[in-house]
């Protein structure tokens, strides 16, 4: 089982969504804890709606987002205190069982983690990978 991860920095819907299809995603996963965002398209419910038109599915685990205090330090390059603080963020009950759901679904098809962060070398879902799935095989989507 491969796990996919993408994000979505400087990409449009079009670009973001052909990644997908081409690595053969059949769901995606966003695990934001806000899942808005500023640029068009890349809000939950739009998203949702845009994946369903390529038939990739759509599931959100907020509770494997990065609480604010650790999106203020990755806006701000403290990327320690992120490790730090997410780290936190996965020992709580929620985060726990979140973790687990999100590995029985990357178990049923092909899977990719979503967040903003184009380079996952700076982003939670590669803490988020290395805590839950440490040894999964794991492939680095760019749109």
């Amino acid at each position: 089982m491969t796990i996919f991860t993408i994000g979505y920095e400087g990409a449009t819907v079009a670009e973001f969504l052909d990644a997908l299809t081409r690595a053969g995603v059949g769901r995606l996963i966003d695990v934001r804890a806000l899942p808005l965002s500023r640029r068009p398209g890349f809000s939950k419910t739009a998203l949702r709606a845009a994946l369903q038109e390529v038939g990739i599915d759509y599931a959100h685990l907020r509770a494997l987002g990065t609480p604010a205090d650790g999106r203020a330090a990755a806006r701000a390059g403290r990327h320690d205190d992120l490790k730090r603080i997410y780290a936190s963020q996965l020992e709580l009950p929620e985060a726990i069982a979140q973790g687990a759901m999100m590995l029985e679904l990357a178990a049923e098809k092909p899977t990719a983690l979503l967040c903003f962060e184009r380079d996952p070398a700076v982003c939670h879902r590669t803490l988020l990978l290395d805590a839950v799935a440490p040894g999964a095989p794991v492939e680095h989507l760019f749109a």
